[in-house]
């Protein structure tokens, strides 16, 4: 079976399980949010970003009023998140930088975002994909990584390497539904310590499936 016939049935079979599957588990009302708390969740998990982004935004509701904070008060409220010093610098130069060259609006294509202080492909395909439901690459978190990998869609082990193989395997309408499902099963059979390998309706088409029984 060639890998596109393979990665569309695989897709198709995963589709049914996890239809309702959100494009992200990170909390956001809008762009801006969304931004800041892809960013804030490097290395760490969404549930931690989501336990902190609520006071962040309560106290920052917009990219001018975190581009003023103090940079004390910022770390106060993220701090649970780890890195937090860093992340304090990438987010308060992130809403410096939309305030000073975007009006204050989140740009809408990958060569402005990546710009930013913190911002990697991931997080600007999370963004452009989740917010304004632009396909410009394909989100390649831990679980897409490490699912995808599984698979033996991809040799690679840098995220940036499993995009590409991935952006020339799928079609373009399937990269951000690729990271939606794919991100799902990592989280709920694929998961990275004990996979369920003996429930997953794709363990025969996965080349890892025996190994990890």
């Amino acid at each position: 079976m060639a890998d596109i016939e393979k990665a569309t049935k695989i897709l198709e079979i995963l589709q049914e399980r996890y239809e309702d599957a959100p494009q992200t588990y990170l909390n956001w009302e809008n762009p801006y949010q969304l931004l800041i708390v892809t960013i804030l969740s490097a290395h760490t998990t969404d549930a931690a970003v989501n336990s902190v982004s609520k006071d962040l935004f309560e106290k920052y509701p917009t990219p001018k009023d975190l581009a003023n904070a103090d940079d004390e008060d910022i770390i106060d409220i993220i701090r649970s998140v780890g890195t937090y010093n860093r992340k304090t610098r990438y987010i308060k130069e992130t809403a410096e930088m939309m305030v000073d060259e975007f009006d204050g609006e989140v740009p809408q294509n990958m060569e402005d975002l990546v710009r930013f202080t913190g911002v990697s492909r991931k997080t600007a395909n999370v963004v452009l994909q989740t917010a304004f439901d632009i396909n410009e690459g394909v989100v390649v978190d831990t679980h897409v990584g490490r699912v995808t990998k599984r698979l033996g869609l991809t040799e690679e082990k840098s995220a940036k390497k499993i995009e590409q193989d991935l952006m020339d395997l799928l079609p373009k309408d399937d990269w951000d539904e690729w990271a939606r499902i794919m991100g799902a099963h990592g989280r709920d059979l694929c998961n990275s310590r004990s996979p369920d390998c003996p429930n997953c309706p794709v363990n025969h088409l996965c080349p890892s499936a025996e190994l990890e029984q």
